[in-house]
């Protein structure tokens, strides 16, 4: 019961952006009519996607033959937000792909491509005023907030590699790795030396 609310209420977020950004509709002319299944593997559970040329229609509990099948974790779909990672992770075996990948393709594509004009659409609600400097403010947390990320990884890093010694540098794994392959191929010298002695 509320797993098919939750469906229906996103089925009508999908809905309302395809109002939102018109070019969203254009983008996904392509994919008209074409299933696209997605088997979450943390929940054992399998949602449809379609796009009708007027709406999107998801399916929850999906059981049907679908154009282009998709299992994996939610971890993993989260990353599909960028469509050239979808080879690189069919092949990490972290995603399975069956039928048609374009399918796939495009409708990544398409939702990374969705661009929602919001202070036109707060303006209504807001004013242009209002809708402007709201934009402008969340603008600007979300650039303060992603300035502090790497604030805080480089402060993590440098603490972790330089002041407690618990995580390696990258150039101490370089160094690690040249003095690997030096060994490597003295041992592959001195194992050649002594078949060439013991064949004499």
């Amino acid at each position: 019961m509320l797993k098919t609310l939750l469906v229906a209420a996103a089925e009508r977020v999908l809905n309302t952006t395809l109002e939102l950004d018109p070019s969203f509709a254009t983008s996904l002319e392509k994919v008209q009519h074409q299933v696209l299944a997605i088997e979450i593997r943390d929940w054992q559970h399998t949602f449809a996607l379609t796009y009708t040329g007027k709406s999107f229609m998801l399916f929850n509990n999906y059981q049907e033959l679908a154009d282009c099948h998709i299992s994996a974790s939610i971890a993993t779909l989260s990353q599909l937000k960028d469509p050239s990672v979808l080879t690189r992770l069919i092949r990490q075996e972290e995603l399975d792909l069956q039928g048609n990948l374009n399918v796939a393709q495009a409708y990544s594509q398409s939702f990374s491509n969705l661009d929602i004009d919001w202070p036109e659409q707060l303006s209504r609600y807001l004013g242009d005023a209002g809708a402007q400097q709201l934009a402008q403010h969340v603008k600007s947390v979300r650039s303060r907030s992603q300035q502090l990320s790497k604030i805080l990884k480089s402060t993590t890093t440098e603490l972790l590699q330089d002041e407690l010694k618990v995580a390696i540098h990258p150039l101490e794994m370089t160094q690690f790795k040249a003095h690997t392959r030096e060994l490597k191929q003295r041992t592959a010298q001195l194992e050649q030396r002594i078949n060439q002695l013991l064949t004499r």
